[in-house]
């Protein structure tokens, strides 16, 4: 997060009522000129000691210091860091600002792209005027935290960073202090994942290239984690190709069902419950291959990777695994089916529509049969790809439909001739 994001008065204000925190302002230097000079000090923590969940709080000074012969703006900024790849929620963390020797303040809890933040500002005004602190001058504050019952169970430490939201502060005048967490009841949550390989989709086809199946596996110890994982599956190819046209399709319900390539070209999975619904492991059956737009023409070794993070808007993988396997588009039928060859004749003409030929390819769909064992049914292809069983009955149909427009256009001839000898 930059604190030099365009931002309106009206957004800090939205998030004083309560809303998320929009992307923060870009405030000038000070208007006085001349480069910052303002320096964060934090004091230490009282009382001392580790953080409970749902216990008591702490506090600690803030003091800014402007060593300049000008006053300057102050519009102070606390990000918190809990040392997790979890997104705290504003109600994971207790937040309260008084004045020592300062004017009248007020507070909120804001967040953006899964991060905590801690702001403070002149009580009656909005958060974009902020604070002057005049030349040679200070100002103090008392800062309150504590953790809340919601605070992630696998972070052992919180972490405050002090800032401000514009270029107010000389190089190295920012600030941090670190509180310990107690740890949890029993051990923290740790997760394992790796990949499991099934074999080809299509039992009658054993040509794995064509369509991998593979089964992801979770295994979960220690206390449950406090949101459901989220997992994003990545495809990667030989540098040299621009689209290979992955399609990936993951086992819900009994039923595969299509996952949506995201705009980078990775896919994310259903979310896997926090508590694998009361057992140790679980697993996602999932099937990949390549669709009809693949500009890859043979066998190509690839790597599926799976990143297993606990929030999806803070993307840090707390488990990854991978594998690598060959992909190869469907292969495209080396013969066509004989279409009925009609020579054209005067109206009235007896001559008989020669029938097609008893060579050409069944319409009917070959029947697909289901892996032996445990493993999960496919329920039928990724994606319909080049030429198959089917080619000879919508052929079949196409012919039908052209034979039957041009008997509407004779129609409509004779209809119109008889309307013109009238």
């Amino acid at each position: 997060m930059s604190a030099r994001t365009a931002i309106t008065a009206t957004a800090v204000v939205a998030a004083v009522a309560g809303t998320v925190l929009m992307p923060l302002s870009a405030y000038a230097a000070p208007a006085t000129g001349g480069a910052p000079a303002l320096r964060i000090e934090l004091g230490a923590p009282v009382p001392s000691g580790p953080l409970t969940r749902g216990g008591a709080t702490e506090s600690f000074d803030l003091t800014v210091t402007n060593p300049g012969d000008k006053a300057a703006p102050f519009h102070p900024w606390l990000l918190g860091n809990l040392g997790s790849p979890i997104a705290l929620k504003k109600t994971d963390v207790v937040f309260k600002v008084d004045e020592i020797n300062a004017p009248d303040t007020a507070s909120f809890i804001g967040q953006q792209d899964g991060g905590w933040q801690g702001v403070f500002h002149p009580a009656g005004k909005d958060a974009s005027a902020g604070f002057e602190v005049p030349a040679g001058g200070k100002l103090k504050w008392k800062v309150t935290v504590g953790l809340g019952k919601g605070y992630p169970v696998n972070s052992n430490a919180f972490e405050l960073r002090a800032q401000t939201l514009g270029k107010e502060l000389a190089p190295g005048g920012d600030a941090s202090i670190g509180f310990k967490a107690a740890p949890a009841t029993g051990p923290a949550a740790k997760l394992s994942t790796h990949f499991e390989n099934n074999g080809s989709c299509d039992a009658a086809n054993d040509d794995e290239t064509r369509c991998k199946q593979l089964m992801l596996w979770y295994r979960h110890e220690g206390v449950a984690f406090s949101s459901d994982l989220v997992t994003r599956l990545t495809v990667k190819f030989p540098g040299d190709v621009k689209n290979p046209d992955t399609q990936v399709r993951v086992m819900v319900g009994g039923k595969w069902t299509d996952v949506r390539a995201d705009t980078d070209g990775s896919f994310l999975l259903p979310p896997m419950p926090k508590d694998f619904d009361g057992v140790s492991a679980d697993t996602f059956a999932l099937q990949v291959k390549l669709g009809p737009k693949t500009q890859i023409t043979r066998p190509t070794l690839v790597t599926l990777e799976a990143g297993v993070a606990l929030d999806e808007k803070k993307a840090e993988y707390i488990s990854t695994t991978a594998t690598d396997f060959k992909l190869a588009p469907a292969k495209q039928a080396t013969t066509k089916p004989e279409q009925p060859k009609a020579e054209a004749k005067p109206t009235g003409s007896t001559t008989q529509v020669p029938q097609p030929s008893s060579t050409a390819s069944s319409s009917a769909v070959t029947p697909v049969t289901a892996p032996a064992g445990g493993n999960p049914q496919a329920s039928g292809s990724l994606a319909h790809t080049g030429s198959d069983s089917d080619t000879g009955l919508y052929a079949g149909l196409a012919a039908v439909l052209v034979a039957l427009g041009g008997a509407a256009a004779w129609l409509g001839a004779r209809r119109r001739g008889g309307a013109t000898r009238a």
